[in-house]
């Protein structure tokens, strides 16, 4: 008997991601295959998100997408967008069900439900509120990707002033030490060869458990037998103090690449969006890395034209980028969020000035992503690649302090790490060969 095939489409962050796996392994238990979301499919689950308005906009285009599709298709829609507009979405015609964020691995249930006993003319909301939920037990044992995704914590408690994702997430609340080793473990003993441990304010792990915190977490995950890399998803800067990075900084799987979360180079900005640091903060957190672990990079995250930010706010961004010396930087434009402070806020930018000020970002970042490549290709040529994908006779992987690599290869090498001496950039990646 021909197995059912459902597509899974996933918008957003990395804990959206993990989450799909984790449903995509519970369907493949129930005997689905897991198919390309762009092709004709028996059932479809989108995992939505609403950090943004364009966001939103996604998730309705991908749900209208695979209804249209195949009509007769089962359609299950979660995450952030599910939580926060179920009636919206659930309006939509030919959605089946809209399951919230406090219970994602029901949406497996449902979907299998709907194919056992077929469509029904209403769809079924299954939203709890999200004040009071706990951590849902869910993890993954397999990957296709070189790198595998774990998710040790959810939701977040700083409630920015332009951030919509509290609602939609919840209070912080952390997977226990025992649940992420074991998960850990299986991947390793699988030959995943790099982990990225992620959540929602993966800064704020073990804060509910009171007994632990991500120090200690890496410090557990560091006596692995057979650990790869260990990556860690975006920080707050306020984490990285001191003793922190006095613990961390001997750890032999963690790895050299850190992305801070950090949105502003105005400490005035930073204040309006009730950020936990300013400026200076943040800056003493990357110089203390940088003295602690030889060849760290670093990698952020930057809203510009948030309301009220002035010429010489943006400045300070800018030179702020240009000092910190940042690999990679994700440059956004501020969009209004219904239901957030910043929303309502006077002085609301222009978009007009909001794509100069982000093209002059966008400018420095490639400057100066220029500028550590060829650094690195001059001064450390030579260095360890774990390869990920091939194409067109090339093999393509990162170094540990996340440099993207290309080489010459007569076959893929996904999923090895090999010596590579680097001989060249291009300004966005470097090309070797094999040592």
């Amino acid at each position: 008997m021909q197995k059912k095939t459902v597509g899974i489409y996933t918008l957003g962050c990395k804990v959206n991601q993990y989450e799909s796996e984790a449903i995509a392994e519970v369907l493949a238990k129930e005997g689905f295959e897991i198919s390309v979301p762009s092709k004709m499919c028996d059932a479809y689950l989108i995992n939505t998100c609403t950090v943004t308005a364009e966001s939103d906009r996604k998730a309705r285009q991908f749900i209208r997408r695979a209804i249209a599709k195949n009509p007769d298709a089962v359609v299950v829609v979660t995450g952030c967008l599910a939580q926060t507009s179920a009636e919206m979405i659930a309006a939509i015609d030919g959605v089946d069900a809209v399951v919230g964020n406090t219970k994602k691995l029901f949406a497996a249930e449902e979907l299998c439900r709907l194919i056992r006993d077929g469509k029904t003319k209403t769809p079924t909301i299954s939203v709890d509120p999200i004040e009071d939920a706990g951590f849902e037990p869910m993890q993954i044992c397999s990957f296709e990707r070189t790198r595998a995704y774990v998710k040790i914590e959810d939701g977040c408690e700083s409630r920015c002033t332009y951030c919509i994702i509290p609602s939609a997430r919840g209070s912080i609340r952390s997977k226990s030490p025992e649940d992420v080793l074991a998960e850990v473990r299986t991947l390793t003993e699988h030959g995943c060869r790099e982990i990225v441990l992620t959540g929602i304010e993966t800064a704020s792990y073990g804060k509910d458990l009171g007994n632990t915190d991500l120090a200690s977490l890496l410090e557990q995950i560091d006596t692995i037998e057979g650990i790869g890399r260990i990556r860690l998803g975006s920080l707050d800067p306020s984490l990285i103090r001191p003793e922190f990075v006095k613990r961390i900084a001997p750890l032999r799987s963690l790895a050299p690449h850190f992305h801070l979360s950090l949105q502003s180079g105005s400490s005035r900005v930073l204040a309006a969006m009730k950020r936990k640091y300013n400026a200076e903060q943040a800056m003493r957190a990357i110089e203390l890395l940088r003295e602690a672990i030889p060849h760290v990079k670093f990698t952020t995250d930057v809203i510009v034209g948030f309301p009220g930010e002035t010429e010489e706010d943006f400045y300070e961004t800018a030179n702020f980028l240009r000092n910190a010396r940042f690999l990679m930087v994700h440059i956004f434009p501020y969009s209004k969020r219904k239901g957030t402070p910043a929303a309502i806020m006077p002085n609301q930018l222009p978009d007009e000035v909001k794509r100069r000020r982000l093209h002059a970002l966008e400018a420095i970042a490639e400057e100066t992503r220029k500028a550590i490549l060829s650094e690195a290709v001059a001064t450390n040529p030579d260095t360890e690649v774990l390869f990920e994908t091939y194409e067109n006779g090339c093999a393509y992987g990162h170094t540990a302090d996340f440099l993207e690599i290309a080489i010459p290869s007569e076959r893929p090498l996904h999923g090895e790490i090999h010596a590579v001496h680097l001989k060249t950039t291009d300004g966005m990646l470097c090309f070797g060969e094999k040592i």
